[in-house]
């Protein structure tokens, strides 16, 4: 395990620097993150759930021990190695490239709502017209009730996750490089 996490680091510090706008950190989230991302998910109810931005895996693993067996993991990831690497860690997961065609997406693998959406995506970095995009793709493809969960290293999105949300929680994981702001956003039942 210890060399899958070196490498993983060694890995997630590459493609931060090839391209730190789409990564957005220098090493994959700690366990205390991993925990506090799925922790507001009903585990036990979820059919289907989408993962934004998966990278190496890290909340990808943590979803596999905590899903039903009978839960539809989609995983959407750009960078076309990080994709690769996926489908072979998780080969019963369907892995896609494009976080913007969300509901498209889902939609083509016969899910008609999500229950949650767990998101590593760098928000911060990326042009407001790709963060509108994407937010609208999850409120869209979320069902009455369900949550949108995402982190990010500064308080910056709060005001259009609330926008978009019915009601948003924000936590702090002081365990994680660098500190983050976790977001719990529901929509209305």
């Amino acid at each position: 395990m210890q060399a899958q996490q070196l490498t993983e680091k060694w890995m997630f510090l590459n493609k931060f620097l090839e391209s730190p706008k789409s990564v957005g950190s220098v090493t994959p989230s700690s366990r205390f993150l991993t925990d506090k991302m799925l922790k507001p998910v009903k585990w036990s109810e979820a059919l289907a759930v989408a993962e934004l931005g998966s990278g190496t895996g890290v909340f990808t693993r943590g979803i596999e021990r905590v899903k039903r067996a009978d839960c539809q993991l989609v995983l959407f990831e750009q960078d076309p190695e990080m994709r690769f690497r996926l489908a072979q860690e998780f080969p019963d997961t369907v892995c896609r490239h494009d976080a913007q065609e969300l509901v498209r997406e889902v939609e083509s693998l016969g899910i008609k709502q999500l229950d949650a959406v767990i998101s590593g995506l760098p928000f911060a970095n990326f042009e407001q017209d790709v963060r509108d995009r994407i937010l609208d793709q999850v409120v869209q493809s979320l069902k009455p009730g369900g949550v949108f969960v995402t982190f990010q290293y500064s308080l910056q999105m709060r005001r259009q996750l609330r926008e978009k949300f019915d009601r948003v929680q924000v936590g702090f994981v002081p365990l994680n490089v660098p500190p983050a702001f976790v977001y719990v956003c529901y929509t209305s039942s």
